[in-house]
């Protein structure tokens, strides 16, 4: 079981259906979909949303501490079969708080927490390899690029209704790689 890693600036905790305004007000933007399946929700849909991340042991919180705001969250999910140690790591950023570091300090300490704590031998990650800012936040919390997946996925369609497919980086952290003394 994961404790949420605080680091200086930030609280990681476990979400609250109280989350929903802050969800809605960087789920609502379509910026944050560029990369991302789903479309911009509505308050309705955000303050849905908050519930079922509460109610999940899959996603995180991020708020900044010194406004007791959510504003991001981390998905860490263990993968199929549970034998194999190894998790995957999500992460989505307010575009208010990007290029600010909130993002690799926040997945960045859940990381370093399932690998060092919880046992964890592995953590995966994936991204579209047109997200520069993605990739580069995962080469700096010590994650290593294994391999482009081509056109595996789609999250959107042409108006003809056909898939649009994209490419993925695969990326992973080994518990081996985690520096104890940082």
């Amino acid at each position: 079981m994961i404790t949420p890693p605080d680091t200086s600036r930030l609280t990681i905790r476990r979400f609250r259906p109280a989350d929903a305004d802050d969800l809605y007000e960087y789920l609502s933007d379509p910026q944050i979909y560029r990369f991302e399946p789903g479309e911009p929700l509505d308050r309705e849909q955000a303050s849905r949303r908050a519930a079922d991340m509460a109610a999940s042991p899959d996603f995180w919180a991020v708020e900044l501490r010194s406004m007791g705001k959510v504003i991001g969250q981390l998905y860490l999910k263990l993968i199929e079969p549970t034998e194999h140690l190894t998790c995957e790591l999500g992460y989505i950023l307010s575009p208010a708080y990007q290029r600010q570091g909130y993002g690799s300090e926040a997945a960045a300490a859940l990381v370093r927490q399932a690998l060092t704590t919880c046992g964890m031998h592995r953590v995966v990650a994936c991204c579209n390899p047109e997200n520069t800012a993605s990739w580069k936040l995962l080469e700096k919390i010590g994650f290593r690029r294994e391999g482009l997946l081509r056109q595996n996925i789609f999250f959107r369609r042409s108006a003809a209704g056909e898939p649009l497919w994209i490419d993925t980086y695969v990326y992973a952290r080994l518990a081996s790689e985690v520096d104890l003394c940082s």
